[in-house]
């Protein structure tokens, strides 16, 4: 049997069912090397300015190994965060026939991709992509960078299409691009929770003809929060209401801007457990993210398999791929508070629209899923 070593920062709730999933279907050997090092199970997430432990088994099903992080300021945030000196020695002694690296900009994931290029072929996965691309002598030396990186890697897993581009235009053949979904627990988010839904729609005072707009996320300026009560404030109607569930550094401002509105709601970081239960309460889900850095998005996902119909600005990297406007959804300008009210007032003030777009959501997410990636991922392997 093949074996692949997996190299990441630290177990995270969309990459640790696909390890096991691997572990599973038993086509391939696995092993996850976690760079962070066990302080990672008890990190503080700057976005949400508190420490986030998640209410999912993340290390079970599957086999790890703990590197020693030498970093001293560790983090999955900076490059110098993830130094491990003994990692390339714990690889070479589990004899892996492929080494698939998540995310090159760490010290010592970096030292891995080099220290096995031309050894031991290099799978690779991120979602970068081109849609804060700058231009300028910055763009060029990055490119001449970002070229010499990839030139170490046989194989790129690429999760959509913004993710493609990105990897061509950084010198990546198709020959040596696959793709393999961004996805999350689609069965998870589509199990039926309609009593914890209604309760949580009592609780907000709301009727079955009330429309709730979601945003769920990290209060900050990356997914501009801002912008959703400025645009929902425009096109106020009576019958429509406005959900924050998260915190972040933009939590004071946003209340403050919402001023007290009985219409917007603020519910604080909810847990994985739990929001299932909160996207098939709402209508709507909107990101109006600004970047840089919105590479994809996963709540979409998230928000899609409850069936629910989606906004996104044309900043979120999943826009491409998953919002059809007019079937599923709209895509508007990011940063445009009058087109993102536009969009708002001719899909949430149609409940039935709403319904037909959240059908259509559910069926479109239904090929994003782990599965897939993971036949991608055995495919390629045993290619070799």
């Amino acid at each position: 049997m093949k074996r692949l070593a997996i190299v990441t920062t630290h177990p995270i709730q969309y990459y640790a069912p696909i390890f096991k999933l691997l572990h599973e279907r038993g086509q391939i050997a696995v092993k996850v090397f976690y760079t962070w090092g066990e302080a990672a199970l008890n990190k503080y997430d700057p976005g949400f300015q508190k420490a986030i432990q998640w209410d999912t088994p993340l290390l079970e099903g599957y086999p790890y190994e703990w590197a020693v992080n030498r970093a001293s300021n560790p983090g999955s945030h900076h490059y110098k965060g993830i130094i491990t000196p003994d990692l390339n020695t714990q690889i070479e002694n589990w004899k892996p026939d492929a080494i698939l690296v998540f995310g090159w900009a760490y010290k010592g994931h970096l030292a891995v991709m080099r220290h096995f290029s031309g050894k031991v072929p290099i799978f690779f996965r991120g979602d970068s992509t081109l849609l804060d691309k700058s231009s300028g002598i910055k763009s060029v030396v990055k490119k001449i960078f970002l070229k010499q990186i990839y030139s170490k890697v046989d194989c790129a897993f690429y999760v959509g299409a913004n993710n493609h581009a990105y990897y061509k235009a950084y010198g990546l053949p198709d020959d040596q691009l696959i793709f393999a979904p961004h996805a999350v627990d689609n069965d998870k988010f589509s199990a039926n929770h309609s009593q914890e839904a209604s309760d949580l729609r009592r609780q907000l005072n709301l009727s079955a003809e009330d429309v709730l707009i979601l945003f769920a996320g990290k209060f900050g300026a990356k997914k501009n929060p801002l912008l959703l009560v400025e645009a929902f404030k425009k096109f106020r109607k009576s019958n429509i209401h406005l959900l924050f569930v998260g915190n972040g550094r933009l939590e004071g401002e946003l209340k403050n801007k919402a001023n007290g509105d009985s219409a917007i709601h603020f519910m604080d970081f909810q847990n994985q457990s739990i929001m299932p239960a909160i996207y098939q309460a709402v209508d709507l889900f909107c990101l109006p993210s600004a970047g840089p850095g919105e590479t994809w998005g996963l709540a979409v996902n998230e928000a899609m398999a409850a069936g629910k119909a989606i906004v996104v600005s044309d900043k979120v990297g999943c826009a491409i791929d998953l919002v059809k406007n007019d079937v599923n959804g709209e895509v508007f300008k990011s940063n445009s508070v009058e087109e993102l009210a536009d969009v708002l007032h001719r899909i949430a003030t149609n409940k039935d629209k709403l319904l037909q777009m959240g059908r259509r959501s559910a069926e479109i997410i239904k090929l994003w899923n782990f599965t897939e990636i993971v036949r991608a991922i055995e495919e390629r392997l045993n290619q070799n």
